[in-house]
């Protein structure tokens, strides 16, 4: 039976080290299955985070020779498996033991964004185009996993506190993905713009498409969230027609 050697990173931020395992592999195994081997037969201390192992709950995130993975989602025949397999935490998040992360910065950001404001109370009036509903429906797969806040440029810092300042200056590209698809829903009628803007800083995504790269569902979030929202901002705050009209009518 074959063998893959994995490295698996044990500890916390001050004490922590790549911990060796050999895994025995049997056909269509994941990474997840190989630290479920581990969890089972040499480390049951080994903390790792994960729910469904079908690549839909965002759970199991983690660096997989240096890559932003799934480990559910990340096949062990994909590997030259006579070469060490590095399997680390996430690092734009503090470490909380080995594999997992403290991730709670997100949902905090989550509840800074103005939720859906119809434009109706009457669904029966919703009447909405079938390409605005394929539009938006991309936006509606992300499942969480924070891949691309991890690998963004503007977040992934390890200068933990410049990390803090960037945090707070940038809402990173998963809640870009959740503005664009509220932003861009026939029926919102609420003003997110200056959030983008300001709160959420969309100036400071330099668009590299390493999140897009990265991103499990295949949400085009550069070409298909982030752009679009930079265009909107471009619009509303530095449209040079637009200042001129405002400027003559005294309107907003």
């Amino acid at each position: 039976m074959a063998e893959a050697l994995l490295k698996v990173y044990r500890g916390d931020e001050k004490t922590g080290k790549l911990v060796d395992y050999k895994i025995p592999v049997e056909a269509g195994m994941v990474v997840l299955d190989a630290v479920h081997y581990i969890q089972g037969y040499y480390s049951p201390d080994l903390a790792v985070r994960w729910n469904c192992k079908a690549a839909k709950c965002g759970s199991c995130s983690a660096e997989v020779n240096g890559k932003p993975s799934l480990m559910c989602k990340t096949r062990l025949d994909d590997f030259d498996l006579s070469q060490p397999i590095e399997v680390r935490p996430i690092k734009t998040f503090p470490l909380i033991k080995d594999l997992v992360t403290d991730v709670s910065w997100n949902y905090e950001v989550n509840k800074t964004i103005a939720p859906f404001k119809p434009k109706t109370e009457n669904t029966d009036e919703w009447k909405v185009y079938q390409e605005d509903v394929d539009r938006v429906q991309e936006f509606r797969k992300c499942i969480e996993c924070f891949l691309c806040q991890d690998v963004c440029h503007v977040l992934r810092n390890h200068d933990k506190k410049d990390l803090v300042n960037k945090k707070d200056l940038f809402a990173g590209p998963r809640f870009m993905v959740r503005l664009a698809g509220l932003e861009m829903h026939p029926m919102d009628v609420a003003n997110r713009i200056p959030y983008i803007k300001n709160e959420a800083g969309v100036g400071y995504c330099n668009i590299t498409k390493c999140c897009t790269e990265v991103c499990p569902e295949e949400i085009h979030i550069t070409d298909n969230a982030i752009i679009p929202l930079k265009e909107r901002v471009v619009d509303e705050y530095y449209d040079p027609i637009l200042k001129m009209w405002r400027a003559i009518t005294g309107k907003s």
